[in-house]
């Protein structure tokens, strides 16, 4: 089992590669040091992928400010291997130290994402082309929250 940790400058390189390879552009130094910053790496210290965790306010009618996770990116020959959902485990526990709620906004046609937003207790709560400054390019978006109130006593008893 992989365990998530703390992203460091180091990994920036490596994560600027892994979303290059995905077709993104992850820009991990813009990024604000209050969020939460996970990679998960092999034991040789390969980079398998990153996640992040962090309070946005989008501006938007529908979508609250709030704890949002806020991207997950996993190298495409280890994908579908658990590699996302001990990141996200991990942010949720984050999130729960700080919210009772966590949010995410996933692209209708990501059906990986969704699929694994759900597994973790996740709930559609609206869908939209567009939320605050997330535009969603051939599809829509899905507006997701999850009540931490069961992580929230476990959170912070590892505090």
């Amino acid at each position: 089992m992989l365990t998530p940790q703390p992203m460091q400058e180091a990994d920036y390189l490596a994560i600027r590669r892994l979303s290059e390879s995905l077709g993104r552009q992850a820009a991990p130094e813009l990024w604000g040091a209050a969020e939460c910053q996970l990679v998960i790496k092999t034991s040789s210290g390969e980079l398998l992928g990153w996640a992040r965790a962090h309070w946005w306010e989008p501006d938007d009618p529908v979508a609250p400010a709030g704890y949002y996770l806020g991207g997950i990116e996993i190298i495409r020959y280890h994908q579908q291997r658990g590699a996302a959902r001990s990141l996200s485990e991990a942010m949720l526990a984050w999130i729960a130290q700080r919210a009772p709620k966590a949010w995410c906004v996933v692209n209708v046609q990501n059906t990986a994402s969704l699929a694994l937003a759900r597994s973790l207790g996740f709930e559609e709560v609206a869908r939209a082309a567009r939320f605050g400054t997330v535009v969603f390019n051939g599809g829509s978006g899905v507006l997701l929250s999850k009540n931490l109130a069961s992580l929230r006593g476990y959170a912070q008893e590892q505090v």
